[in-house]
């Protein structure tokens, strides 16, 4: 049996965040009823291609999973349950937003064997949390958590963004602090990336709202590292953080280029050295799925260069860097005899640190990344 990590989308939330991108809506309540009897079908359709697989990992995303009722979220792994082998199966996460939690609704997660939870803290700066967009405030975090921990969830991520507009480094610094004090077994810390088409990218080009400059961005982010490791927790991916034995099993699959599904509206795939990705509105998805057809609306074969750059693009994510071992033993063949002339010219640039096992970033590597994945394209 090969392994499988299995991602579900739920695309409704309360208000969309001003710098969101994500494919999600508000004030579709109407259709969650609706949209959960299809993803139950979509499930259902992928029970004969995965019999091969065992689920290890489950995550549920979004939008705002924990915006919808509880019930609806028991459906849906109850029929993942009841279609795949998830006897294996290690870590089931949901996304939650502070203030949208209930005792109801943490009965239902821990009855279906839900046992991490991503919190989306983003700042406890409630001025700041207003002007993203966030509804909720640093109290309802703390409630939130408060809840968590007395249904015994023992495995929280809680996610911070830095580089906001008017953020200080204070403002990050305190944050991460309290965090750190309050034992979350996972903090990812990302910079906030302006994508076309939101409310903040749109300010931002109008003149309305300015951005922390680059250098002091950078300061956000390598205190949050200083404060974080000394807290013990330990560095383990460019942007994630945990206690020991506490990282994210789902998103190493994504880093480590295992096999995974997404359902939903959406949802990409990553599965028989091919790519696919779903339709992003509600009729195509459904429409296909009335069919009995898999709501895919596009995907590309994934050929040996390409993989091959991939798993270096990825596994460069991680702080431990590339195997050079295990790169050899999954593509059978040499990584020096492959990227040798890139590898040697980033290793004297500084952004690299080689030996005979290993590949990673140094630490200017980590702030320069994207330079480094643009080479290594073929």
């Amino acid at each position: 049996m090969k392994d499988l990590g299995l991602y579900i989308h739920i695309p409704f939330c309360r208000s969309k965040c001003y710098y969101c991108d994500f494919v999600s809506f508000s004030g579709k309540e109407t259709k969650i009823d609706e949209y959960t009897s299809f993803l139950l079908k979509e499930i259902e359709l992928y029970k004969d291609i995965l019999d091969e697989y065992r689920l290890k990992t489950i995550f549920i995303g979004g939008g705002t999973p924990s915006y919808i009722e509880g019930k609806y979220i028991g459906r849906i792994l109850d029929k993942i349950y009841k279609s795949y082998d998830a006897g294996g199966l290690e870590e089931v996460t949901i996304e939650v937003n502070p203030g949208t939690l209930d005792e109801e609704k943490l009965k239902i997660y821990r009855e279906y064997g839900i046992n991490r939870v991503s919190i989306g803290v983003q700042t406890l700066n409630d001025n700041l949390l207003k002007a993203i967009g966030r509804t909720h405030t640093s109290l309802d975090f703390y409630n939130s958590l408060e809840l968590l921990r007395k249904f015994g969830i023992n495995n929280i991520n809680a996610d911070l963004i830095f580089g906001l507009p008017d953020q200080t480094l204070e403002d990050c610094e305190e944050a991460l602090e309290k965090l750190a004090h309050l034992e979350i077994e996972h903090i990812s810390y990302y910079s906030l990336i302006l994508e076309e088409r939101t409310l903040m990218d749109k300010w931002y080009n109008e003149g309305k709202i300015e951005l922390p400059h680059e250098d002091e961005e950078r300061k956000m982010y390598h205190r949050g590292i200083e404060i974080l490791t000394s807290r013990g927790y330990s560095h383990y991916e460019i942007s994630n953080f945990s206690k020991k034995g506490f990282e994210c099993k789902h998103n190493l699959f994504y880093w480590k280029l295992k096999p995974y599904i997404g359902l939903g509206l959406a949802a990409h795939s990553n599965i028989h050295k091919k790519r696919f990705w779903n339709y992003n509105n509600f009729e195509d998805y459904y429409n296909s799925l009335k069919r009995d057809s898999f709501p895919i609306d596009g995907n590309e074969d994934i050929d040996h260069k390409m993989e091959m750059a991939e798993y270096l693009i990825m596994g460069l994510r991680l702080i431990e860097g590339i195997n050079k071992k295990d790169f050899n033993e999954r593509f059978n063949v040499d990584v020096d005899s492959i990227y040798k002339d890139v590898l040697n010219k980033y290793r004297e640039q500084g952004l690299l640190y080689i030996d005979d096992q290993w590949i990673r970033f140094t630490k200017k590597g980590l702030d320069l990344s994207n330079i480094v994945y643009v080479d290594l394209l073929p």
